[in-house]
């Protein structure tokens, strides 16, 4: 299927050791643009690693993907600020349609992936800014970006188109989740709609299916 949608910067990196507080930190949050075509495995891209792997990475969490509208945004909250392709700590930055669906799978080079999750930032963004309010003003634009499965490994590189194979059956959108983690906690409506979201991962279904419980008590089925 015809896609408006581009992959146009491909970043990785290795962890490395930061201060926190005067404590030394392990992340993975900083990566650079590279050239060339690179290999998209089913854990992550050659040359890219996540550091606390309880939290980060894993087979629902291959590929972080930014578009790069969000940084116009960004460019206007944060002027004094250099943002370079990459800054959010994303594998992928890419441009066109970023209201995606939790299902919904691509082609991009020769690989297969498929849109699990927003990502939920943890305090590592913050040290990324050099920012105490960075979490929460992520959380609260809506911009989170978004994570790739991979359920074909292949070659990727700038300029491949990110083309759709197949529509989730389930119209829950990425930014559906995010709402619902955020400020929609009460929807029920949409609770239910996210846990029978089958592609969506089991930790996010338990934790609505745990809150939609305290909402409805004992008319839950």
């Amino acid at each position: 299927m015809k896609s408006d949608m581009k992959l146009i910067s491909v970043n990785v990196g290795l962890p490395r050791v930061v201060m926190s507080n005067s404590d030394p930190v392990s992340t993975g949050i900083f990566k650079e643009p590279v050239a060339g075509r690179v290999m998209l495995r089913t854990l992550n891209l050659d040359g890219d690693r996540q550091a606390d792997l309880s939290v980060h990475g894993g087979p629902s969490k291959a590929v972080y993907v930014y578009a790069s509208e969000h940084y116009d945004y960004w460019k206007q909250e944060l002027p004094e600020m250099k943002l370079p392709w990459g800054m959010f700590g994303e594998n992928f930055t890419t441009t066109g349609p970023f209201e995606l669906n939790i299902g919904d799978k691509f082609h991009v080079g020769s690989a297969v992936v498929m849109v699990t999750q927003p990502r939920l930032p943890c305090y590592k963004l913050g040290l990324k800014f050099g920012r105490s309010d960075m979490i929460k003003r992520f959380l609260g634009s809506e911009r989170t970006g978004f994570y790739f499965a991979v359920l074909q490994e292949g070659e990727v590189g700038v300029g491949d188109q990110i083309e759709l194979i197949e529509g989730s059956k389930r119209s829950v959108s990425v930014s559906d989740i995010t709402r619902l983690y955020t400020h929609e906690k009460h929807n029920i409506g949409l609770l239910r709609r996210a846990i029978e979201v089958e592609t969506l991962p089991e930790s996010w279904r338990s934790y609505f299916q745990n809150r939609l419980q305290k909402l409805t008590g004992p008319l839950l089925d």
